[in-house]
């Protein structure tokens, strides 16, 4: 009669530990994929379809970069009974010199008898010149009537412009020019075992229409 009731009291706690061993084996094995995923960081899933819409053949030889810190203030006036709307920006861009090889022509190089020969280069380019965002901020916005982004993106442009100018005022293409003969000068020299001499390719004046 004892042994009866003992087994009686004790079948409530046998139950509920095989209840809890068989969940354990069911969720044990999902608990421990969900710690390694939380343990190994979140999980990203990323779709694209990358599509190759164009191959260009490139030829342009870099030869120097300048690089310009400037302060712009952009001004425009949208009516004439509001104040005109103002941003100031801290700038900084670059403009790339250099020299497309791909306009170089076969009677652009000459051999004269077997100890020279002759270099017509293409003239020197203003290959690219843009603002460099990472480095440039907006510093100021006065009235701008809620249309902040669309005068900062005026302002950039108007900027991007003044960079171009300012490159072509220092002089980047002379710069071009010389560093071309400082770095083909020694190669052509030694890929061809004869003294070089460069130039820059003739340009033939438009014709104008006729009378």
């Amino acid at each position: 009669m004892n042994l009866f009731r003992l087994v009686r009291r004790l079948l409530p706690l046998l139950f509920l530990v095989g209840l809890g061993w068989f969940l354990w084996r069911k969720v044990g094995p999902v608990l421990g994929e969900l710690n390694e995923a939380s343990s190994s960081g979140p999980q990203v899933t990323v779709t694209h379809n990358t599509v190759l819409t164009q191959v260009e053949a490139l030829g342009r030889l870099e030869l120097v970069r300048y690089r310009f810190k400037d302060v712009v203030e952009y001004k425009r006036r949208t009516y004439r009974f509001l104040p005109e709307s103002k941003i100031a920006l801290v700038v900084a861009g670059e403009a790339v010199g250099c020299i497309d090889l791909r306009k170089l022509r076969p009677q652009d190089v000459v051999l004269e008898g077997d100890s020279v020969v002759r270099v017509a280069l293409p003239p020197p380019e203003l290959c690219s010149f843009q603002i460099n965002h990472n480095q440039s901020r907006v510093f100021s916005t006065e009235n701008g009537l809620f249309q902040d982004a669309e005068l900062v993106d005026e302002g950039y442009k108007y900027a991007e412009a003044q960079v171009r100018n300012a490159a072509l005022q220092s002089g980047i293409l002379p710069a071009t020019q010389r560093n071309a003969e400082q770095i083909l000068l020694p190669m052509l020299r030694t890929l061809t075992g004869r003294r070089v001499i460069l130039g820059q390719q003739m340009t033939l004046p438009k014709a104008g229409p006729k009378q």
